[in-house]
């Protein structure tokens, strides 16, 4: 018979399922970023469990695969000390005249609208090192360093 009238199977027209893309570099967390992980982990355990459909169990077990992997390669930083921004610092810039906050943490725990960047965000880069009242180049112009300080932990847990 002719490869030409050959029936395939259906599977071999279905579009490839990717991993979820891990970010590259180490994974930096705080406390706070462990136990969201953690609490991530159990929540997709159970939802592989109590899921009947086998399409939808494959979904949340690609998810899954994501966060045991994270959490199996999750680094807990100690807490800043407070003098020169860096990883765990909640840091007050002025930038064109608006003053605003923001807590440099991990990358699965960033929530930019929260005020919570990444570490490896341009913006969060651009301040490394910076201590008060210094300015730093960011987008084209400059950035005033208000303040830095450690991210309280009170303040930490009631952000979850």
């Amino acid at each position: 018979m002719s490869v030409a009238f050959r029936r395939e199977s259906d599977e071999e027209h279905l579009e490839p399922t990717f991993e979820l893309p891990i970010p590259p570099g180490p994974n930096r967390v705080t406390a706070r970023g462990l136990a969201l992980t953690q609490a991530k982990v159990a929540a997709l355990e159970a939802a592989v469990a109590a899921q009947d459909d086998e399409e939808a169990r494959k979904t949340v077990q690609r998810a899954l695969r994501y966060w045991r992997t994270r959490l199996a390669t999750a680094q807990v930083m100690p807490a800043a000390e407070g003098v020169s921004v860096s990883f765990g610092a909640r840091v007050t810039y002025r930038r064109a005249g608006q003053e605003r906050r923001i807590d440099i943490v991990g990358d699965d725990e960033a929530e930019p609208a929260a005020g919570r960047i990444a570490f490896s965000a341009p913006l969060a880069r651009a301040m490394m090192g910076a201590q008060a009242g210094e300015q730093v180049d960011f987008g084209g112009g400059a950035i005033d360093i208000v303040a830095v300080e450690p991210i309280p932990p009170e303040d930490d847990a009631a952000r979850q």
